[in-house]
Order: structure tokens, then sequence, then C-alpha cells
């Protein structure tokens, strides 16, 4: 501890020089022996160097605390040695204070009672006496009871009744650095009592019975009683006793008053004090404080209970006093205009009334019901005597303290803004209530304190309150919003959002809200600008700050940027995400306000396919499970089923107007189908309306078969482009489906059967694609035709006598189920029925294989084509289709060896009459320029695959250097 600085400063030596004034008075008599009545002859020289110390040469009142604490550290230690008498060579060594201490002459007890006395250093004296332990603290404490029931004063009793109400507010923080070096020395002091010293004998001895300091206090009062002769002193002296049987024998557990409550205890006793000290420099902030410890006391149980004196008795000296002060007429209550000493007495008996009417204290005082009786008839009696109002202070000065407590960020006030922010702001001039908030503003950083404060703002918006007071008001607020966490701050956004889509904008008039534009184009100005660059938190922070304002107008602008600006839909997703605040409330997928947003800003705006891409790929990141909600479940920012409301469902009707963005829409539902779902609950599109959005995608599926025919005015068909995203959308829905309906047959049987029903009606091939759906419910059904060429069983397959599908249309419908599906097209490869044996038969199907290939290959997708053309190899290969390729390849090139790549040559050579038979005459009018295009890319990709195929058979060239090479090398 660096206390040396202040151990030998100008002012130890004042605090010397009045100890050795005293002391040269006390002459021929040492110091050591002075006794109580000398005092006012002995003590001034003492007490004036007391005062020059601690008023006269400091102005800070702090300061003085310290200085006023430090010399009753010095002469309290100093009494301390005297009575130990330690060996000099050890203190000089250990004690921290030996230096001062030497240089004062030998005191005594009452020197320090009677400093603590003359300068109302009670609280000090207390805050030291707690640093013995608790017997050494007993002993210390009868030795100024002892003193004060000597030749009694008014003074004394005054003294003893503040050191009394002091220890039961005894409630210690932190020590400080004063309190621990007075500790160390006590701890000393107790360690010396162990060797013999010549005072040891003369020193109290208590009884261990009986070291108890509710004792020793009641038992000191008792003496005194008749020593008492102001009614304010015995309303001081019952309070204390009131107190101290609620404290320490009938209160268990901390009493919690509500912060209006605590507010105006506090005020009055503010106010009461005021009106009595009329003084230059009255410190509020201490009297604060003061009262607050003053209503801690009397709400919280003693940390030990009394162990030398019992309940009967506490209540019998308790008795005993209010009977002697009534015979007196010292307990005669005003009629108006209460002192603080009067209220204080008020309280303390309706606690202590209330605490004895409940049945459990009555059971402990078995065999002692008349003393209680007894106490309980004197307590109403002495409250039906109270016949004053307890003034109550006004919303005014309620208003000022609170601002005051709040300023000095006083501890003990949790309740303070919320009271101030929801009942008290009214009071205050628009501008005092402002300029409070602006320094004040992180007590009010929680949602519930800050929806206080728009509440206070909308209602002076909605009266004549000065526009430029609520704008300093929206901005405070603001303010104070930006500075919260970052989940507090969602908290906010969410229940902002529930109230009204646009926000703090919602509930004000435009004339409160202008700016705002600006200030929404700075934010995210600074995003674009700053790029990679920026700090990811202060973009989240402008983000939330705006979206507060405004919530519909942030988004929009999100979306807008997230759309149009290269690369910046990974930015706003990861600001997004982190504001959960802004998504709609989960389970409530019919408004989402984000969906809306991209629906109103870029929907119908989108005029590139980056702009396209970044659209899906913004909605894909908002479509994950990245948020955690309050008991750890996960939920998206944007519900994939209110994707799929907004952007997909209404644009799957097959006339629709604008083939483009149909495509667009099949893009946006595969990426909703692709999301991660938990797989023990029902998958989320069973609750949008799946069989009917089946259908829609079957009645696209079938629209495709038109393709090439004309359009009629204002209709435009579906582009075979389209085909392989729809095929693959209604592939990925057919599986989810199909697993739903797998796992509830029951619940969805109905669905099941209608959907059935209504693709009845569309081409047969349709029905194929939704066998996941219907799993083993319903049969392939497929032309009578096709099972003329083929041998398929009767329990999986079934025919249907379709019109179109006349004799010799068997292969046609064969290939077709080919094109399908792989699974499909292994079971046609495996059920077709042909002699080899029979050459003919052979020959036949040859013919018949090539006209229903050039009937089908314009309607074939890319991957349609792909399956078709392992279908001509495989049957190359088993020699089920016989292609000779000698008049194209061999008769030209004679000298080569082509039997390696004759599986390759047979193909070329079979779509060869595939392409020709189409350039025929008889086909020239067949499809539209379109389709033609689309055929011969079809065409082309796979001569491009089989010279792929004969370019990896041929061997690579030998890399041996030629000898002419070697030559020029060496």
């Amino acid at each position: 501890m660096a206390q040396e600085s202040w151990l030998s400063c100008e002012k130890t030596a004042v605090l010397q020089g009045g100890f050795l004034l005293a002391n040269q008075i006390c002459q021929p008599e040492p110091l050591l022996s002075l006794k109580k009545e000398d005092w006012d002859r002995i003590g001034c020289p003492i007490v004036n160097a007391v005062k020059e110390i601690c008023e006269h040469s400091l102005r800070d009142s702090k300061d003085r605390v310290h200085w006023r604490k430090r010399i009753l550290c010095i002469v309290w230690s100093k009494i301390l040695e005297v009575r130990n008498r330690e060996d000099i060579d050890i203190r000089w060594k250990e004690d921290p204070l030996f230096a001062v201490q030497n240089s004062l002459p030998d005191i005594n007890h009452i020197v320090l009672f009677e400093l603590v006395k003359s300068m109302s250093f009670s609280t000090i004296y207390v805050e030291l006496l707690l640093c013995f332990q608790p017997a050494e603290r007993c002993e210390e404490l009868k030795l100024l009871v002892d003193h004060v029931t000597s030749s009694s004063t008014e003074a004394d009793v005054k003294l003893l009744l503040e050191v009394w109400w002091e220890l039961l507010k005894n409630k210690r923080g932190c020590l400080d650095a004063l309190d621990q070096l007075f500790t160390a020395q006590c701890s000393r002091s107790m360690m010396s009592t162990t060797e013999p010293s010549p005072l040891a004998s003369k020193r109290f001895k208590p009884d261990p019975e009986s070291t108890c300091v509710v004792h020793v206090l009641f038992e000191g009062l008792r003496k005194i009683k008749e020593h008492l002769t102001s009614s304010e002193l015995c309303y001081f002296a019952l309070s204390n006793c009131l107190d101290t049987l609620y404290a320490s024998y009938l209160l268990d557990n901390a009493t919690d008053l509500s912060i209006e409550i605590k507010l105006q205890n506090i005020s009055r006793t503010v106010s009461l004090k005021k009106r009595k000290e009329v003084i230059d420099g009255f410190d509020l902030i201490q009297v604060i404080r003061e009262a607050q410890r003053d209503l801690a006391a009397t709400l919280t149980p003693a940390e030990t209970k009394p162990c030398g004196m019992a309940f009967i008795q506490a209540m019998q000296v308790t008795l005993e006093i209010i009977c002697s002060w009534e015979v007196m007429g010292l307990l005669k209550m005003p009629s108006s205009d209460p002192s603080v000493m009067a209220i204080r007495l008020k309280d303390s008996l309706d606690r202590v009334l209330t605490s004895l009417e409940q049945p459990s204290h009555a059971k402990d005082l078995v065999g002692n019901g008349q003393t209680l009786n007894n106490l309980r008839v004197t307590l109403k009696g002495l409250t039906a005597s109270l016949s004053f109002t307890v003034p109550e202070s006004s919303a005014a000065e309620l208003a000022n303290i609170s601002i005051t407590i709040l300023d000095h960020h006083l501890e003990g006030f949790e309740g303070l803004p919320g009271l101030l922010a929801f009942k008290l702001s009214q009071n205050f001039s628009e501008t005092e209530w402002i300029h409070c908030l602006e320094r004040n503003g992180s007590a009010f950083q929680t949602k519930e304190l800050l929806m206080t404060l728009i509440s206070t703002l909308t209602a002076k918006c909605q009266s004549d309150a000065d526009v430029q007071h609520c704008k300093k008001l929206k901005d405070v607020i603001v303010n104070i919003f930006s500075h919260l966490s970052l989940p507090e701050k969602n908290a906010t956004l969410s229940e902002m959002l529930s109230i009204s889509r646009k926000g703090l904008h919602g509930f004000l008039p435009s004339s409160v809200t202008i700016g705002f534009s600006e200030e929404l184009n700075l934010a995210f100005n600074s995003i674009i600008q700053s790029g990679a660059n920026s700090r990811l938190d202060a973009a989240i922070s402008a983000v939330a700050r705006v979206a507060f304002q405004n919530p519909e107008a942030t988004l929009r602008r999100c979306c807008h940027m997230a759309v149009v600006n290269l690369g910046a839909h990974a930015m706003i997703t990861e600001i997004l995400q982190q504001l959960s605040g802004l998504m709609s409330s989960p389970g409530i997928h019919k408004d989402n306000l984000l969906c809306r947003c991209l629906q109103d800003t870029v929907w119908s705006k989108l005029s590139s396919l980056q702009e396209e891409n970044q659209f899906l790929q913004f909605l894909a990141e908002m479509m994950k499970c990245n948020i955690t909600g309050s008991t750890g479940e996960k939920w998206s920012f944007l519900p994939a089923e209110e994707v799929l409301h907004v952007f997909v469902q209404p644009y799957l009707l097959p006339a629709s107007p604008s083939t483009s963005n149909l495509v667009f829409c099949l893009q946006i539902l595969q990426c909703t189908l692709s999301q991660e779902t938990r797989s023990d609950t029902v998958h989320w599109i069973m609750s949008c309306s799946p069989f009917p959005l089946l259908y829609c995608l079957a009645q696209l599926l079938n629209e495709c078969n038109r393709c090439w025919d004309q359009p009629v005015e204002s209709e435009t068909l579906i582009s075979m482009e389209s085909k392989d995203l729809l095929l693959s959308v209604l592939h990925t829905l057919g599986i989810i489906v199909g697993k739903e309906v797998a796992r509830a047959p029951g619940v969805w049987s109905r669905a099941l059967f209608w959907l059935y029903s209504k693709v009845e009606e569309l081409d047969w091939t349709v029905r194929f694609y939704l066998k996941d759906v219907w799993g083993n419910h319903f049969k392939y059904e497929v032309p009578n035709t096709l099972l003329s060429v083929c041998d398929l069983p009767e329990q999986e397959w079934s025919g249907l006598d379709l019109p179109q599908y006349g004799q010799g249309t068997g292969l046609v419908a064969w290939l077709e189920c080919c094109a399908l599906s792989d699974r499909v097209h292994e079971a046609m490869l495996e059920s077709l029925s042909l002699n080899l044996l029979k050459p003919d038969e052979v020959n036949m199907f040859g013919k018949g294989l090539l006209v229903a290939a050039c009937q089908i290959l314009p309607w074939c997708t890319s991957r349609e084509w792909e399956r078709l053309l392992k279908v001509l190899q495989e049957l190359l290969q088993s020699s089920k289709l016989y292609v000779p390729y000698s008049l194209e390849y061999v008769d030209f090139l004679p000298l080569l060896d082509l039997r390696s790549f004759a599986g390759e040559l047979r193909l070329s050579v079979f779509l060869l009459r595939i392409f020709q038979l189409l350039c025929s005459s008889s086909c020239s009018d067949w499809l539209s320029p379109q389709g033609w295009v689309h055929t011969g890319r079809l065409y082309a990709n796979a001569m491009r695959g089989i010279i792929s195929s004969v370019t990896e058979k041929i061997p690579l060239p030998s890399t041996t250097p030629s000898p002419k090479t070697s030559g020029a090398c060496s």
C-alpha cells in the first residue's frame, strides 16, 4: 500500500501537534489517563487539528471523507498499540503506521469516542469497527456503550443511536485501502493479545453466551432511556429497536420494493433533508446514496442471527422503553409536517406489526404469547396516534431525482429507466428529456425500454409537439438502438416488424422522417464502395440502423442491391442472415416481407442472365436454414414455401403468356426443392398443394409435344430446351411426394387418385414421370401396339387402346419408352421380342426402327436422345439391329482395317439413314424451322460423340525421334 505520502505529510504534522498540545494541557497527568469530563478542557487542540485538516485545507468532499477515516485509523491503531504494548523492534518492521503512531502520545478509548462524538464521525467509526472479528467487535462496542452510559448527555445518546443505525446498515461493499490496512492492524492486535500485557486484566472480557451486538445495544439503550429528553431522539431510538427486531428476528429473506416505491421513499428523504439542511454545498448524490442505504437496511435480514439475546428479551426491552417514554410524554406524534424520524418510525411500526400478525411468528413464541400480545397492542396504539399524512413527492421531484440517479450511474435502481420513460418523461420539458436521453442512452439499451420510448415519441407526434423536438427525440432513439447488442437489435426489429412493416416510420408523420432517404443511400453506398474490404459488423450495424427506421424500405434496397450489383448478393445474404429480426415470424409464411420486396422491386425488372443468376443465388442462400431459434430450432430467413407461393405457382399455367418467365420459375422451383430438410418431419412441399402442382407440371410436359406446332395468336409454346429442366423438376418433386405418400398412404390416397384421374387426359408418356408418386398403386400403361413387340409382365404393365397408335406403331411406342428413363429403357431392352434366327424379322425390325427413330428424334431432348443412342448401340452390339457399313466405308477405303470401329461405323450409317429420310421430300413440310434446327443439333451432337469415340481408339503416333533429328541433337 502506498500510504507513505499521507503518513508523512504536513497534515499528519498538524494532527501530531494537536495531540502533543492536548497532552501538554493534560499535565501533570498523561493523556492516557484522560477522563470523559475532562474532554471539553483538554480535547480542543485535537478537535481543532482535525478541523484544520478535514475542513479548512481540503475542498473536495471525497478527500475530506478519506482524511477523516485516515485520522480515525491512526487514532484507533494507536490505542490498540498502547493496549497491547508490542515489542518496538517488531513494530517498526511490521507496522506500516509505526512512524505516525510513534509521534503521538499514548491515548485511551475516551479520546477516540469523544473525537467521534465531537466531529460526528459515527459512520466512519462503524466502518472501522466492522474490520474487527465478531468477538473483538462486540468488545469494542461494549466499551463505547459503557462510555456513553456513564454521565450521559444528549450528545452521548445521539452518538449511540447513530452508531446503532450505521450498524444496521453494515452491508459492506468492496473494502477500500484503509479498511484493508485497519483489518491488518486488528489482526495484529488479536495476535498480540495471546502474550501477557499489563493492561490485559483491565480489558472487558465478554461472556461467550452473551457476546452479541444486539444485546449490547439494547442493554445500553435500556440504561440510558431516561436520558432521552426529546421526541426526535425517542423516535430515532424506537425506530432502531423496531428495525433491529425486524431484520434480526422477523425477516428471513430480503424484500424487494418496486422502483416506484423506492424512488418515492428516496425522493421524500431528499426533500426533507433539503428543508432541514439549508446550507451551502448540499451533496445531493451523497444524500441519495444514504437514503438508499437507509432503505436497504430495513429490507434486508441481518447477516447473522443474534446469539446473546432471544426475541422475547428484545421485545421485553422494547416494551419497557416504550412504556417509559409514553409516561414521559415523549412519543406524542405531530399532526402535520412530520420529521424524517417520525416518518421512519411510522414505516418501522407498519413493518413490524405486519410481520407479527403472521401465524409463523406466533407459533415460534409459544409460552410467551402475553408479551407478544402486549407488544402488538402497544405498537397498534402508537400507530393509531400517528395522525399525520406522509408527504408524497411530486412527479417533477421524482423526475429530477431520477435524472440525478441516471446521470451519476448509481447502482440499485435497475427499473428506473423504465419508470422514467413510461411515467415520468412527461414531467420534463422536451429539451430536458432529450438531453437526459443523450447523456444516459446506455441505461435505455433494452428492447422493452426502446419500445416505451417509441410510444412516448408517438404520443408526442400525435399531439401538437414541436416537430424539431420530435425529430431530435427520434434521432436519440435511433442512436440508442444502434448501441444495442445484436440479439437485442434483432428482438427489437422483430417486435417492430410485428406492429408495422414500416418500422419506426409507421408511427411517425412524414415531417419527422424527412432525411431518411439520404441516410438510406449513404448506408448502402458505403457498403458498395467498401466492397470486400468492408467490415461485416459495421455493415450489419449500418443496415440494422436504417432497418429499425423503415424495414420495408431497407429490404427493398437490399433486394435491388443483391440482384443488380455484381457479386453483392453474397454480402447482402451475410448481413441479412445476421439480422434475423427482419424475417417474418416462423410459421407465418403468407406475408413474408423479404419475398414481397423481391416481388415489388426486382421480379419484373430482371433484364439480364447475370441478374437472374444473382436472383437465384440470393434466393438459394436466403432459403437455407442458417438461423437458430431461441430453443435451438433452425429457421430460414426466406421460407421455401413462400418463394413457391409468390414466384412459382402463379406462373405454372400452360397458357402462361411468357415462356421465359415460366423457365425461370422452373429454375426457382428446382432451387426450392433442392433445399435441405429434416428427414424426421413431413416435407414442407406437402403444405403447398403438391398434387395440383404435379398436375400443372404434367400439363406443361404434355404441351411439350406441341413445341414445333405453329402457335396461335397470343400463345407461346414451351421450348424444347426447357423440357429437360421441366423433367428434372418433375422427377425431383415426384420423388419427394412419393416418399411422403409411402410414409402415410391413408392420408394422401384421395389426392393420389385425383391426380391419376387428371393425368389420364394427358399423353400416356406423362404418367411414366409420375411413377415415383404413386409407386405400386398403379401399373405402367402403354399403347396396345407396344405389347405386340414386347413381352411385358401383366402384373406391372397394362395396355391402352389409343387411336393414334394403329397397326405397325409398336416400335414407335417402344422407342418412346426407351427415351423416358434409364429404368424403363432397361425394361424395354429386356422384354423386346425379336427372333434373331429369322433374318427377315431382324431386317423388318431394322427398317421399322429407322422409321420410328425418324418420328421420335425431333421431339427428344438432348438427354432423351442420349438414351436412344445408347439403345441403338446396345441393339447393334447384340446383333438385334443389323446395319452394313461396307458400301459407305469399305468400298472407298479398301486398305484399312475398320473392324475395331465397326460399332461406331454402323451407328453412323444408321444415323445417316435417319438423316436421309428426314431430308427427303416426304418430310420437307413436317417441321418448323426451329424444329429442323433442333433436329440438326441433336444429329450433330451424336456425330460428335461417334468421332470422339473413334479418336479414342486410334493409337497415338510414335514419339521415337527420326535419325535425322537424332543426328542433329548429337
